[in-house]
């Protein structure tokens, strides 16, 4: 899949999800500026790697959760590279930032969220639009379940603020409709060498035997190859008629009842079975 002569701004590029769509498009041939908060060596490794592929980048420092820092942000691209094709709104702070339940959380947990995924991202659109022209492609992620379900709690801040985002993809999809300009999100399920890396052992361990179990029908984590994969798919010339969507890749997550047991559904054996 060729980006030959591509200009692409990848959020929180330095590392996971995002320095694997950054190798994936800079292994098309595009040049790629990847950004990041604090972890400058993480970032200046994934420019290595972009460099070893035969493409060029540099690397922007910014705090997405400011707005004047965004702004900053997109001032550098607009000066290093011109003009923009691709831009890719992948940051999130870390987690002791927002991850408090909702009867407890405070507001300044509440406004990391909001203000890193929903405001940066409308600031950075209306940024990025006018860099772009005919053919340029918009891509957001986010964890769709967050917004539909209520039961990890403390993922409340971040559940809205992606929700938020994703309603913003829709709106901006149709502003840019006309100029040939496509906004889509992407969800990835759960990725190995992202924000399940940091969780409890405990907690990735359950995470990794549920996936296994059947609750992804593929029966395996996914990895930010497989989401830079779906990244590339829709910043190709084909996708140009596809605008406006959420786009799960997750390995079948999505398409599994959480109402009934997995032996009911047919995708995992009954318990007894297995133990016999």
């Amino acid at each position: 899949m060729s980006f030959q002569g591509k200009k692409a701004l990848i959020t929180g590029g330095s590392r996971g999800i995002g320095r694997g769509i950054a190798l994936k498009l800079a292994a098309g041939g595009a040049q790629v500026a990847i950004h990041y908060y604090q972890n400058k060596e993480a970032a200046q490794a994934t420019l290595e790697k972009v460099r070893a592929l035969g493409s060029t980048g540099f690397l922007v420092q910014a705090d997405v959760c400011r707005t004047q820092e965004v702004l900053r942000l997109f001032q550098q691209v607009r000066s290093e590279f011109g003009s923009l094709d691709i831009f890719v709104s992948n940051a999130r702070p870390e987690a002791s930032t927002f991850y408090q339940a909702p009867l407890e959380i405070t507001l300044d947990k509440w406004d990391a969220a909001m203000d890193s995924q929903a405001k940066a991202f409308l600031v950075a659109v209306r940024e990025a639009a006018p860099m772009m022209s005919n053919g340029g492609r918009i891509i957001a992620i986010s964890f769709a379940p967050g917004g539909r379900f209520g039961s990890w709690q403390p993922w409340v801040a971040m559940g809205a603020a992606k929700a938020a985002l994703e309603v913003l993809v829709r709106y901006f999809a149709v502003a840019l409709a006309r100029r040939g300009i496509t906004v889509n999100t992407i969800s990835p399920g759960w990725v190995e060498d992202s924000v399940f890396n940091s969780l409890p052992e405990a907690f990735q361990t359950g995470l990794r035997e549920w996936q296994e179990r059947g609750w992804t029908p593929m029966g395996r984590l996914g990895t930010p190859a497989d989401i830079a994969n779906a990244v590339a798919l829709i910043c190709s010339e084909e996708a140009s008629w596809i605008t406006g969507q959420l786009i799960d890749v997750d390995g079948g997550a999505s398409l599994v009842d959480a109402h009934l047991p997995l032996e009911f559904q047919g995708i995992a054996k009954a318990k007894a079975a297995e133990a016999a």
